[in-house]
């Protein structure tokens, strides 16, 4: 199941999400020079400097420094990617979710709470594989916090989706409650049958995704339950995004 877009209109014209996804493909096109400037070897080391490497971070808890430059990776690893398909998927997301979000916090707010869903979900990641010396990549985990708030705020919203029923597929409107709830089912049973195996090895960051889910839906609760609402841009927005 691939979200495409939803029906959930917005009042404001979403300039952090859309400046997020421009950062984001600003430092692919980055990577994309090293590569073809220095080929394969060079990205992996541009990747290792700027990733967030759990051996690093784990090492720099323990000895209490927290504003080191393997701390800073988490912030960083948040704007790379490793492939075309990685960040179209996770801008994708990004772009359907992130506006409705942006809209009900503020775009400052907005802006914190993304940073902060990653912090936690690059945290989670390394809680689990504290050993790994594979840097972590990608704004997946800061997403997974974007896709927590809509979770609980729009569960009823109606996101067209292309739906796969074999060698199959269709296009097909479906509740946020059964796209996110199935991502993040998807996620959990990933990320629970890795324990054991080199988790961190296996390409995908199930538990960033996870940290960072349960991070957005415990805000989004905060938000559904205070009736919290950010400002907006002067100039409304009337028509559906996403």
């Amino acid at each position: 199941m691939i979200p495409l877009r939803d029906r959930n209109p917005t009042r404001s014209t979403p300039i952090a999400t859309v400046g997020l996804i421009a950062a984001c493909f600003a430092v692919f096109g980055l990577e994309l020079w090293v590569s073809f400037q220095g080929g394969d070897p060079a990205l992996e080391r541009f990747l290792d400097d700027w990733g967030a490497v759990p051996a690093r971070i784990s090492a720099a808890i323990d000895r209490g420094d927290y504003f080191s430059a393997p701390m800073l990776g988490i912030v960083t690893s948040m704007f790379l990617h490793g492939g075309w398909l990685h960040i179209l998927g996770n801008m994708l997301f990004l772009w359907i979710f992130g506006n409705n979000v942006e809209d009900r916090l503020g775009r400052v707010p907005f802006l914190a709470f993304y940073l902060l869903g990653g912090l936690v979900a690059g945290l989670s990641q390394v809680w689990i594989a504290p050993d790994s010396d594979v840097p972590l990549v990608g704004a997946s985990g800061a997403i997974a916090a974007v896709l927590g708030v809509y979770f609980v705020l729009w569960p009823g919203a109606r996101i067209t989706s292309l739906v796969f029923l074999g060698f199959f597929y269709q296009l097909a409107e479906v509740p946020a409650l059964i796209v996110l709830g199935y991502w993040f089912v998807l996620q959990l049973l990933s990320g629970v049958t890795s324990l054991g195996a080199a988790t961190a090895e296996s390409g995908v960051a199930f538990f960033a995704h996870i940290g960072g889910f349960v991070v957005g839906m415990a805000v989004g609760l905060v938000v559904r339950l205070t009736g919290a609402r950010g400002s907006v841009a002067s100039r409304p927005y009337g028509g559906p995004m996403g």
